[in-house]
Parts: C-alpha cells; sequence; structure tokens
C-alpha cells in the first residue's frame, strides 16, 4: 500500500517527531496512522497524548455536565480523556454483516484509546456518522469519555457504555453493572431470491402486483405484504441483538433503533423494496429480582417548562435522524 510504503520510508522520523510536530506533517500523520492501524496499535503520539491526559498534564476534555462530573467524583469516578474509534467501512456481500462490522471495529479502536490512557471505563459513548453519496459504504465515529473508578487498577478491557456518567452511577447504585455495546442489524429484500441481507447487485423480486394494486386504490386497507416484511427486519434485528447480549450479560439498556424501508422503481415492474433495522443498546449484567438498595423519594420538579427528565435521550439518540449532513448523537 502507497501509505505504508511512505511511513517506512519514514524510518527514524516517524518515532523522533513530537506531537506537536505531527500537526504540522500531514503526510507523516497519515502514514503513521496506516501503519498503525494495519498493526492493530495506536501511533505514538496518540499514546503520548494520553499518557498526558491520565497524568493530568494540560486540559481534560469531557462530555459531562457540570452536574454529571460532579456526581461522578462523588463516587470515586474521575474522568481522564475524551477517547474515539472512527473507521470508514465499506460492505460488500452482506449488508447485514457489514453494518454490524463497521460499528465493532470502530468500537475496537475507542478500546484501545482508553487502554491507553488507563481507563477502567468509558462513559456517555456517542455515535457519529457522516452522510455521503459513496456507495456502499459508511463513516462509523464513536466517542466518548474515558473514566477511572477509585480503588480500581486500570483495565486491559475496559466497560463501554452508551449511558452517561448520571446513569452510570444510578446503575452501580443498583448492582447493575454496565459491560459493553450490542448490536443487532438486518438489511433485506421484499420476496428476494438468494442470500440474505444483501445490498446492491442483490437478486431480488418485487412487490405483488396486487400490493401495488393496493397502493393505488382509493380505499383503507392494510398492505399485508410489506407489514409482514417490516415485521421480520425488525424481528431479525432484536433477535441478533439479544444473541450479542446474551454473550456479555443478560439486559440491554439505553438502546436506540433506526429503521428504514427503501424503495427503488423499476421500468415496466412494481417497486422492489430494501428494508434495514439496526439496534444498539448497553449491555449489563445483575442479579436476577435485586432490590433495589436504598429508598426511592417521590420529588417534584419546579421548573415551569418541560422538564429535561422527561427526555433524556433527546440530544443522545440522533446518529441515524438526518440523511444528508455531519450528524452527531448517543448510541
Amino acid at each position: 500500500m502507497t501509505f505504508i510504503s511512505s511511513a517506512l520510508s519514514y524510518g527514524v522520523k516517524l518515532n523522533t517527531m513530537t506531537a506537536e510536530s505531527f500537526g504540522h506533517d500531514r503526510e507523516a500523520r497519515n502514514a503513521a496512522w496506516e501503519a498503525a492501524l494495519e498493526q492493530g496499535v495506536l501511533p505514538e503520539f496518540v499514546h503520548d497524548r494520553l499518557e498526558n491526559a491520565a497524568s493530568g498534564q494540560g486540559a481534560w476534555v469531557a462530555t459531562m455536565t457540570p452536574a454529571e462530573l460532579l456526581l461522578a467524583r462523588s463516587h470515586g469516578i474521575r474522568p481522564l480523556a475524551t477517547v474515539s474509534g472512527t473507521c470508514w467501512f465499506h460492505y460488500g456481500w452482506s449488508w447485514t454483516q457489514g453494518h454490524a462490522q463497521g460499528w465493532h471495529e470502530a468500537l475496537e479502536r475507542l478500546q484501545r484509546e482508553a487502554i491507553a490512557v488507563g481507563a477502567n471505563a468509558v462513559v456517555d459513548v456517542r455515535m457519529r456518522t457522516l452522510r455521503h453519496r459513496l456507495a456502499n459504504s459508511m463513516d462509523y465515529t464513536l466517542i466518548g469519555t474515558a473514566v477511572r473508578i477509585d480503588r480500581l487498577t486500570p483495565g486491559t478491557d475496559p466497560v463501554v457504555a452508551t449511558v452517561p456518567a448520571l446513569e452510570f452511577v444510578r446503575l452501580l447504585e443498583a448492582d447493575i453493572v454496565p459491560v459493553g455495546v450490542a448490536v443487532g442489524a438486518s438489511y433485506d429484500w421484499l420476496n428476494r431470491v438468494g442470500y440474505g441481507g444483501y445490498g446492491v447487485g442483490a437478486s431480488f423480486n418485487n412487490t405483488s402486483w396486487q400490493t401495488n394494486w393496493k397502493m393505488q386504490s382509493w380505499s383503507n386497507q392494510p398492505l399485508t405484504e410489506l407489514t409482514d416484511f417490516w415485521e421480520r427486519i425488525r424481528r431479525d434485528a432484536h433477535a441478533d441483538l439479544r444473541e450479542a447480549a446474551g454473550r456479555q450479560g443478560n439486559g440491554v439498556l439505553a438502546h436506540t433503533q433506526f429503521g428504514q424501508l427503501l424503495r427503488r422503481e423499476q421500468d415496466k415492474q412494481p417497486p422492489a423494496y430494501l428494508g434495514r433495522h439496526i439496534v444498539i443498546g448497553t449491555v449489563v449484567d445483575t442479579h436476577h429480582a435485586a432490590a433495589i438498595p436504598h429508598e426511592i423519594e417521590t420529588v417534584i420538579d419546579m421548573r415551569d417548562d418541560i422538564s429535561p427528565l422527561n427526555q433524556p435521550g433527546r440530544p443522545r439518540h440522533s446518529g441515524y435522524e438526518a440523511e444528508i449532513q455531519d450528524q452527531e448523537g448517543g448510541i
């Protein structure tokens, strides 16, 4: 590869350049990233930045609100640095597997940064997607706050949670332990012929002529063919999520889901439909029927407005809402 050969040609230069000099040498920075990704590691200048953040050198950055920061510190949870993982992924023969694998690649890169900074967990993990017109590919980015918990040594397998720091503390108080992230995805054509989960180039059939006639009718009536198809897509995605979660814990919290039916017009034929459904959430592990270890008190919100307690997920669950823009939100 061109980038790998460039990295080798730099030789000692890549090993001796500081983080500041990398900011002024874009070619060297790209070469270092390509070489590191081929080996499944982080570039040296990224290690330096994270180590400086962990040791308290320079300002740290966190996605927590002031209230979340105060509560986290009162429970012995200290933010270390903002960590991220990005992957531009091409999915070929299976959009279902490709989409899920893209998020897992980004998740692994996020965990590498968390390990480098010495974190026990990454909280408030948010999903970021970049819309573009490049076929069969997508940008996957995860960003969150790496934290260290008092009395715990730096871990080699930090917990990744989509819940914010406030909810993370509440879960720990209730003896519910976030243990990771699970992804469930399903892509398929209506009445497809061949392998499931195909994208462009798949072998598929059309909606029936009966369904096409119903869609042009003036009468109110259910579209049973599309209803059954859409239900199967959702069930397959949730079954995939349950299977992924079952390998890590016994429950899923703070999940977000996105579904879409894509219509393809065809010459002298009824339209074809591609359905996709993605579900992502935080896997938790807890004892069955465990009691809450503290009293529950009733409180009254005195705000003369819509309470933010009734919409905790609004800014965190918008990663799939917009089709053509750089959109940020939580998983």
